[in-house]
């Protein structure tokens, strides 16, 4: 029924000039080619299009074709014959029709795509939308950019997979995409390379900038949330870790200096407080994405052969600590491993006690020691809260003396975690013992400098009224220091001082101690002969 309707409207249309066509007819005629497709006749609208006879009515239609003919391979994606005809079907469209109209159209249907459907859409429609962008001509910088970020923007969409067996199944196809969009850009990213001077041909500086601009999307997705270490048992590469190493030699062919990207964070910081980017920029540099550079770079070493080695440990450390803050506030397990991950990578690079004091005055290394204390305190997952009670000591000790108390001080007033602070103690406890040595020469956990810090120690946050359970691991600790310091400083040598300040100590700590005791005492004694009295007049008289 559909294939003879077809064949009247066609007919009717031939005989008109094409200024002659009416909307009504042209409507028709998408309905009724829309309808073949139903009813299974797409060898029969194929022939349509490439009859010369319709050449002039598919030229003015051909574009509002697109959407139907995907639509109706949706249906069924996995039909490799399905496949063949809409592909033959879209390929001949583009090359009758107007070039910038089928890239709407193609455009349109991508973002139109959802859920289950787009990465059929997009592995179906990546290789014609590569084929026009690639005839459009000189002008193609803005449509590519288009298309790539239309093409990310969906498949941000799709859920990441994270374990070696869903990254094997692919059930959501993220992997082949990803892949496929690499082949997608690839020759854009050689013409940019190629091109003798890019810098004074504009075409070809606005096509770097657009390829730029989706690399840098791509590090904040997919490769932010992905898991991208290769594995020994893997069978093959980690597609992620391909794709990284990928658009890492994209940034070296479109000539982005990756020494500068990774020092771009401080820069935008910086910008962005002045107000002197603007919102195209910021988007470009985003931090995560400058983040997942920096993890690529220092701990998956991706991209390194490339990067200048003029850069000191400690430099290192500083310019690293923006982006490990940017990933130590994020919740999901992968991306806080990755913060993880690129703090002790820095950080091992450095030799211990070897770090100025000086570093704890940059407002980002505070937030980095604040955000490992909200992972050890309030992060659901296990191994990540001991990686990072690990990594805060690697940052200690990587301290001098001096680092070592100011960073002390620091987190006995802002951590606000018993077993936080009961741990800075024990370190605290540690460097004494490590200065009463012979010929260590450290002043700053001995005598005159010790005893501001015993004082924040030896102190209850409260006074008596402090909750002694609640604080039990700071109260225990502060108590085994003391203890420590009057069995290994002798009252005749008193190095530390504490002999000196045992009536402060007293009065602060151990006699408001003694006071919250008993007040905790009592009040446990009232709470059981409360429930004995209960208890009593529940039982029945005899």
């Amino acid at each position: 029924m559909a294939a003879v309707d077809l064949q009247q409207i066609l007919q009717k249309l031939r005989i008109l000039p094409e200024d002659d066509f009416k909307e009504e007819d042209i409507n028709v005629l998408i309905v009724t080619c829309q309808k073949c497709l139903e009813e299974d006749q797409a060898a029969l609208l194929l022939n349509v299009i490439q009859d010369e006879e319709n050449q002039v009515i598919i030229r003015s239609v051909g574009w509002n074709l697109i959407g139907p003919v995907t639509s109706w391979f949706q249906k069924c994606p996995e039909d490799d014959d399905k496949r063949k005809l809409c592909l033959e079907m879209i390929n001949q469209l583009i090359q009758i029709c107007n070039l910038k109209e089928v890239l709407l159209g193609l455009l349109e249907h991508i973002d139109e795509a959802k859920g289950e459907d787009i990465p059929h859409v997009i592995l179906l429609l990546l290789d014609p939308l590569q084929k026009v962008l690639l005839n459009l001509g000189n002008k193609k910088a803005y449509s590519v950019g288009i298309s790539l970020s239309t093409i990310h923007a969906q498949l941000c969409l799709l859920p990441v997979p994270y374990t070696r067996e869903q990254i094997q199944e692919d059930k959501h196809f993220v992997c082949q995409c990803f892949s496929a969009l690499l082949q997608f850009a690839k020759p854009f990213v050689d013409m940019v390379s190629q091109s003798t001077d890019v810098a004074k041909d504009s075409e070809s500086e606005e096509l770097r900038k657009e390829l730029a601009t989706f690399c840098y999307s791509c590090l904040k997705q997919p490769l932010l949330g992905a898991p991208l270490h290769v594995l020994p048992e893997d069978m093959g590469d980690n597609p992620f870790h391909l794709f990284a190493k990928e658009i890492l030699r994209y940034f070296v062919l479109l000539g982005e200096s990756l020494h500068k990207a990774f020092l771009k964070r401080v820069n935008v910081t910086q910008m962005l407080e002045s107000k002197e980017i603007g919102q195209e920029e910021e988007e470009k540099y985003a931090d995560e994405s400058l983040a997942c550079l920096s993890y690529l770079l220092f701990v998956q070493h991706i991209g390194i052969d490339d990067f200048p080695c003029v850069f000191g440990p400690s430099f290192v450390v500083k310019s690293n600590m923006e982006h490990i803050d940017v990933l130590l506030k994020r919740t999901e397990e992968s991306v806080l491993t990755k913060g993880l991950e690129l703090f002790e990578s820095s950080l091992q690079r450095v030799e211990n006690n070897s770090l100025h004091q000086d570093l704890l005055e940059i407002k980002a290394i505070l937030q980095v020691v604040q955000g490992l204390v909200k992972v050890m305190t309030l992060c659901p997952i296990e191994h990540l809260r001991k990686k990072s009670l690990q990594m805060l000591q690697l940052l200690i000790d990587k301290f001098g003396p001096e680092g070592k108390y100011t960073l002390f001080r620091c987190l006995l007033k802002t951590s606000n975690h018993s077993g936080v602070e009961g741990y800075v103690i024990q370190n605290i406890k540690n460097q004494i013992d490590f200065a009463l040595k012979a010929n260590t020469n450290n002043k700053w956990f001995v005598g005159p400098r010790l005893i501001p810090l015993l004082h924040i120690v030896l102190s209850l946050p409260e006074g008596a009224e402090t909750d002694l359970l609640q604080n039990s691991d700071r109260i225990m600790a502060s108590l085994n220091l003391l203890r420590y310091l009057f069995i290994r400083d002798s009252e005749m040598d008193n190095e530390t001082g504490v002999w000196a300040e045992l009536y402060k100590i007293e009065h602060d700590f151990l006699k408001p101690l003694h006071t919250g005791l008993n007040m905790s005492r009592a009040h446990y004694e009232a709470e059981i002969k409360s429930a004995q009295e209960k208890k009593r007049g529940r039982q029945p008289a005899v």
